[in-house]
């Protein structure tokens, strides 16, 4: 199997045309990251196994289980065309915003929405799944943001609430690593740098809800910077460092920047791109955003980075939901 190449430069439209001409060259490509991530039987878990290439899948030396190549993959179960799955990751890497799915139906030419709406929807849970794998450490901040989202079906007979808790708003942890500035910051910059992100959807702001998201997502010897929520209490005896203070509306910019920039980002970003997300598909727009977020330095191995988390992880998105809208 010839080795993986790299692309050059950040690929341009033109570029990735030269890359990928048509579905064999797609094909080739995925298959050459199954091998470089390494191929498990479905059915005996062994990594020791065999290309076919008359059957276009791989056999298990020991039980001689096939697999296809899509099979435990962001792809498997889909019968869209891979030029179609490299189109979209192509798409979702190219820009710092995103594309919606009645576009991404457009620019392919396909006949049928949803397909094309799940294809998007699972590389997003792939790019969750593989954010997932990391904890964030040293100097956090840590808040929450209230995003408009649709009413869910099972409240639409309920009287419409107003402010944080109404129906139309759904509740994200945003946990930033956030380290203070050496030297005082000079006019228009932050008093903070910022390394990784994660936004998490949680159904309520209780205190067992807030606990075990930060505890999955914050490595124990981190030290964070919060406001005074309630809901608070406990992290002085988890994390080495807790520091909870009344803020000033004036002072989030000085006391937690970048949780703030990243709910205002996020926001503007989905209120630009999308109408009427679904409360229970919002997770997914969000992996996007901090998946590209967290990897905004990559440049050019972006693209490549998504191909290779396509490959190595089935998603979980539960699929098969009709959907009208993006």
């Amino acid at each position: 199997m010839q080795c993986i190449y790299k692309i050059e430069s950040n690929m341009k439209i033109y570029e990735f045309n030269k890359y990928f001409p048509d579905e064999a060259a797609c094909r080739r490509r995925f298959r050459e990251w199954r091998d470089k991530e390494g191929v498990a039987c479905q059915h005996c878990g062994s990594h020791d196994v065999v290309w076919l290439e008359s059957k276009q899948q791989y056999q298990c030396k020991h039980c001689r289980h096939r697999t296809t190549l899509r099979s435990g993959t962001v792809m498997h179960g889909s019968k869209l065309p891979f030029m179609y799955w490299f189109v979209a990751m192509h798409l979702l890497t190219a820009t710092k915003k995103s594309i919606s799915a009645a576009e991404l139906q457009r620019q392919l030419g396909h006949n049928r929405y949803q397909p094309v709406w799940e294809l998007l929807h699972k590389l997003r849970s792939v790019m969750g799944k593989r954010d997932d794998k990391y904890t964030l450490r040293g100097c956090i901040e840590l808040d929450e943001g209230f995003f408009s989202t649709e009413i869910p079906k099972e409240k639409k007979h309920e009287k419409l609430k107003a402010g944080a808790g109404s129906q139309r708003k759904s509740k994200v942890m945003v946990i930033a690593e956030s380290t203070p500035a050496k030297e005082e910051p000079k006019k228009g910059q932050k008093p903070k740098t910022v390394s990784h992100i994660k936004m998490i959807v949680i159904p309520d702001e209780k205190a067992k809800t807030i606990d075990a998201v930060a505890a999955r997502s914050i490595e124990k010897d981190a030290r964070l910077t919060t406001d005074d929520h309630r809901s608070y209490v406990h992290f002085k005896d988890m994390f080495t460092e807790h520091k909870s203070q009344v803020i000033d509306p004036k002072d989030i910019g000085r006391v937690l920047p970048w949780v703030h920039i990243a709910i205002a980002n996020a926001k503007t970003l989905l209120a630009d791109m999308y109408h009427g997300i679904g409360p229970e598909f919002l997770q997914e727009y969000l992996n996007e955003f901090c998946y590209k977020f967290n990897r905004r330095y990559f440049g050019e191995d972006l693209f490549d980075r998504l191909v290779m988390i396509s490959a190595s992880y089935r998603t979980d998105f539960k699929h098969r939901t009709y959907r009208k809208t993006a």
